[in-house]
C-alpha cells in the first residue's frame, strides 16, 4: 500500500475514532423564529431541487469524503448505492492520487458504477494537472468538480505540503475544466477575501466547509509525532463562513458540523443553495450498514419537509424570509468580522 493509500485509511480511521455527533457548533448559536400558526402542511415534494442540471430529491448531499485505498472503495460503493437509491447527489474524496496512482481508478469508479445517472462531484487538490484533471472527470462522468483548500490540514500532516500558491493554478483549471468549479474548505472556513478573490477570477460556487464538524488538524495531529493541538481551533465557524459568502452574493454550499435536519434547515436559510454532510452519514453507514443509511437519509428528508412546514414555509426559495438571531458569542463574532 503506497503511503497516500495507508493516509486515506488512517483518516477513515481516525474520523470514526474522534467524531462527535453531539458537537457543540456555531449551529447551536443560530436560532429561527418559528410562527405559532404556520398555515402549512408538510410536503416531502418540495425538497426536490436542480444540481448541476439534474434533479435530486433533496437540497442536501454526501458530501467529499474518501477514495484511493482499498477500505475506502468499500465505502464508495455503499456511498454510491445509497445517493442512487435516494437520489441525492454524492461528492467522492480527493482523486488527486489519480494522478500519480492510476490504479486506484476503481476506488473512485464503484460509485459512478453504482449510480450511473445521479450527480457526481469529484474533488482534486489546487495543484493536480489540468490533464490529469480531465481525464478523471472524464473517466468518472464528473458533473462538477470540487477543488479543496487545505492549508491547515496540510501543516499538521507530518508529510503535508508547504507551499500554497495555489490561485494561478485555480485559474488555468478554471479556463480549461469545462464543468462547474466549487471551490471548497476541508471545515475550517472560507472566508470572505478569498471568497471575494476567487469570485472575481471566475469561480462561481463554494463550499464553505465551516468549523465545527471533522477537525482534520485534530486528525493529523494523531498521525503527527510532533503536538501541533493549537492548529485545531484557527477555523472560522460555519454560520459566520456562510454570512461571509452570502455578502459577496455568490452560489454556496454549507457544510462544516451539520449533525441532524435543523442544521440542513439552518444552512438553506442562511442563504445555501445545498447542504453537505460528511462524518454523520458516514458514521450512520459504519453503523447501521447500506439499509440502514438509507432509512438514516429517508427520515432526514420527511423531518426536513416537516421542520420546513413548523416555520410556515411552502418552498425552498422562501426559506432566507426566516427570521433568525443569535446568541450573544456569536453575534458578537458577526458585528467585529461582517
Amino acid at each position: 500500500m503506497s503511503i497516500r493509500s495507508e493516509r486515506k485509511e488512517e483518516h477513515l480511521k481516525l474520523a470514526q475514532m474522534f467524531f462527535n455527533k453531539q458537537k457543540y457548533n456555531s449551529f447551536d448559536q443560530l436560532h429561527l423564529l418559528r410562527p405559532a400558526l404556520p398555515e402549512t402542511k408538510v410536503d416531502t415534494q418540495i425538497l426536490g431541487v436542480e444540481m448541476f442540471k439534474k434533479r435530486v430529491s433533496a437540497p442536501f448531499f454526501i458530501n467529499a469524503m474518501t477514495g484511493g485505498s482499498q477500505e475506502s472503495k468499500v465505502v464508495n460503493k455503499a456511498l454510491g448505492h445509497v445517493a442512487a437509491k435516494e437520489k441525492i447527489a454524492l461528492a467522492l474524496g480527493s482523486a488527486s492520487i489519480l494522478a500519480k496512482e492510476e490504479d486506484q481508478l476503481d476506488s473512485f469508479y464503484v460509485a459512478r458504477n453504482e449510480d450511473p445517472d445521479g450527480v457526481l462531484i469529484i474533488n482534486i487538490n489546487p495543484e493536480t494537472p489540468v490533464e490529469a484533471t480531465n481525464k478523471i472527470i472524464h473517466e468518472l462522468n464528473a458533473d462538477a468538480l470540487q477543488i479543496h483548500l487545505n492549508t491547515v490540514q496540510e501543516i499538521a500532516m507530518p508529510e503535508g505540503d508547504r507551499n500554497f500558491f495555489w490561485l494561478d493554478h485555480i485559474k488555468a483549471l478554471r479556463d480549461q475544466i469545462d464543468l462547474p468549479i466549487i471551490i471548497k474548505e476541508v471545515g475550517f472556513g472560507l472566508d470572505g477575501a478569498t471568497i471575494h478573490t476567487l469570485k472575481n477570477a471566475g469561480i462561481e460556487y463554494f463550499d464553505i466547509a465551516g468549523s465545527g464538524g471533522t477537525n482534520f488538524a485534530q486528525i493529523e495531529n494523531a498521525r503527527n509525532s510532533r503536538d501541533v493541538s493549537y492548529l485545531e481551533d484557527l477555523g472560522l465557524s460555519t454560520v459566520v463562513s456562510a454570512l461571509m459568502a452570502k455578502k459577496e452574493d455568490v452560489n454556496f454550499i454549507v457544510s462544516g458540523g451539520v449533525r441532524n435536519p435543523l442544521d440542513v434547515l439552518k444552512g438553506l436559510v442562511l442563504g445555501g443553495q445545498y447542504v453537505g454532510i460528511s462524518n454523520v452519514f458516514l458514521q450512520e453507514y459504519n453503523q447501521n450498514g447500506v439499509a440502514g443509511l438509507e432509512q438514516f437519509i429517508s427520515a432526514w428528508k420527511n423531518e426536513l419537509a416537516a421542520l420546513i412546514a413548523i416555520y410556515g414555509q411552502n418552498s425552498l426559495a422562501s426559506l432566507p424570509q426566516i427570521k433568525k438571531y443569535y446568541d450573544l458569542p456569536l453575534k458578537n463574532q458577526i458585528d467585529q468580522l461582517l
